[in-house]
């Protein structure tokens, strides 16, 4: 288990002193069970730990929040992709809560030349105090996350992005007052970003419509858990999905290490853009989001992700504090209860 380099509080010392061994046992168990916890997908956390969440995030966005839980811990960032609101919102938010963040690129680990996943786990485990990887392979996540003995944080798999669709959410309930009762379509491929709309739904229980060509549908498996919980469609009409929708969604044709597809892509989605023709048929105080970058003129016209119903900044700010919100939670023992 890595360490804080804050010396151990004497009152607490005292205490553990006074107890039996058992006891201690428990309660190390206990310290151990919370300080691994990890967040890899939105499930991960209860609807009310993320309502706490937001809670928390809106306290820091509004610089309400002095703690500076992390002090003197560090976190690794593990870029196996490139990112711009990824590394800086991690890096800044890391630095503001009182800790330090390293950049570690496949040039700079082992796993870029071949080292098990395992290993390094266990290596940077003794090291940090949490790791975050935005990296492609799922597996490599869940993996990572059974061998470390800190905190690992999802920044990105092909499978899902729950810290960008958590800021999404986020973003909602501060526009829309409440990310429950609400309509949200999803508007193109049944990528990533898709699939964490979809566990969100699965969180939330929300109305939840997306919108994907034909070869393009989101992962079945969190469909059909979704389904449970959640009214949640795939359809091919983006008109149908848009229909009286309060938030409305999309992300570019084609994603990091898609681009030989683009061509393919452009012409599967060619009737997915969305146009100020698109967003006449969402309700009138409908809002629009786009996890960035973005691409005017394909996934979204200019006259919409620049226009009055856009909140994409407010989105990307957003990205900063739910994820501060989340290194307090995992790294720095903040309460969710």
């Amino acid at each position: 288990m890595a360490r804080s380099c804050s010396p151990p509080d004497l009152l607490d010392v005292a205490r553990l002193a006074s107890l039996s061994a058992s006891s201690r046992s428990a309660l190390g168990a206990q310290r151990s069970a919370s300080m691994e916890r990890d967040f890899l997908q939105i499930p991960d956390f209860s609807r009310d730990e993320i309502n706490s969440l937001f809670d928390l995030a809106d306290k820091m966005k509004a610089g309400k929040y002095k703690k500076r839980p992390i002090e003197g811990k560090s976190l690794a960032m593990i870029f196996m992709k490139s990112s711009t609101r990824t590394r800086v919102s991690f890096e800044v938010g890391t630095y503001q809560l009182g800790g330090h963040a390293l950049f570690l690129s496949p040039r700079d680990v082992q796993l870029g030349r071949g080292e098990p996943i395992a290993d390094t786990a266990r290596v940077l485990s003794r090291y940090v105090d949490g790791i975050m990887i935005r990296t492609f392979a799922h597996q490599d996540i869940e993996e990572l996350a059974k061998y470390a003995s800190v905190p690992v944080i999802n920044g990105l798999t092909d499978l899902v992005h729950p810290c960008q669709v958590l800021a999404d959410l986020l973003t909602v309930r501060q526009q829309l007052r409440d990310v429950e009762g609400l309509k949200y379509a999803w508007i193109g491929d049944g990528n990533n970003m898709a699939n964490s709309w979809i566990n969100a739904a699965y969180v939330f229980g929300f109305d939840l419509t997306l919108a994907c060509p034909e070869g393009y549908e989101p992962a079945d498996h969190l469909l059909a858990r979704a389904l449970k919980k959640a009214k949640v469609r795939v359809v091919r009409d983006p008109m149908e999905a848009a229909d009286g929708a309060d938030v409305i969604n999309t992300d570019v044709w084609a994603s990091m290490g898609q681009e030989d597809e683009q061509r393919e892509r452009a012409r599967a989605f060619a009737k997915y853009t969305v146009n100020a023709k698109l967003m006449k048929h969402a309700s009138k105080k409908a809002i629009f989001l786009h996890c960035l970058p973005a691409h005017r003129g394909e996934e979204v016209a200019a006259e919409v992700i620049d226009g009055p119903q856009s909140r994409v900044w407010d989105e990307a700010e957003n990205r900063l504090h739910i994820q501060k919100a989340i290194m307090a939670a995992l790294m720095g023992g903040e309460s969710l209860g």
